[in-house]
């Protein structure tokens, strides 16, 4: 998606747009169910907007992104910044790149126009996308590697029951 949203031009912001939409909105969704109602309620009515900007008009979606883009981005450093350990150390990795991408946004803006700037914000959110993909084939790979691995053997007289009366093979 990402790689399509750089090679395709202004369509490539309307689907990148799209696609994340469509992404937060499931993603609310299955928070809805979970019981967690306003945060489900704001990514499934964010993620319905994106799709519907991305649907309409071209010169808003590219204003989305650029003024989404570098929020999204804060937003996403200051969840990390509340955790601890390595994600706090992430989340301030991610704060200082937000904020220099907002400062070239800003810039861009400024010296070549808002439209070579949305075109800019178009380029950073499919690096982020691709970026954010890049954990999940990590763990793809790991989980087929625990796949590939055969079922341990089980022990003399076991059932498979877990029964708790002392364990397999008391008797």
């Amino acid at each position: 998606m990402a790689v399509v949203a750089v090679l395709t031009g202004d369509l490539g912001a309307r689907l990148l747009l799209g696609a994340l939409g469509v992404l937060a909105a499931a993603r609310g969704a299955q928070l809805l169910r979970a019981g967690t109602a306003l945060p489900g309620g704001l990514a499934v009515a964010g993620g319905l907007a994106a799709v519907a900007v991305a649907v309409l008009s071209a010169p808003l979606t590219g204003w989305v992104l650029l003024l989404g883009v570098p929020l999204a981005l804060v937003g996403a450093a200051a969840v990390a910044l509340a955790r601890g350990g390595a994600a706090r150390r992430g989340g301030l990795a991610l704060l200082v790149w937000a904020l220099l991408v907002g400062g070239l946004l800003a810039a861009t803006a400024l010296v070549q126009g808002t439209g070579r700037a949305a075109d800019v914000a178009t380029v950073v959110a499919a690096l982020a996308t691709g970026v954010a993909g890049v954990p999940l084939l990590v763990a793809a790979a790991g989980l087929r590697t625990v796949a590939r691995q055969p079922a341990p053997a089980r022990p003399l007289g076991c059932g498979g029951c877990a029964c708790s009366a002392g364990g397999c093979g008391s008797a």
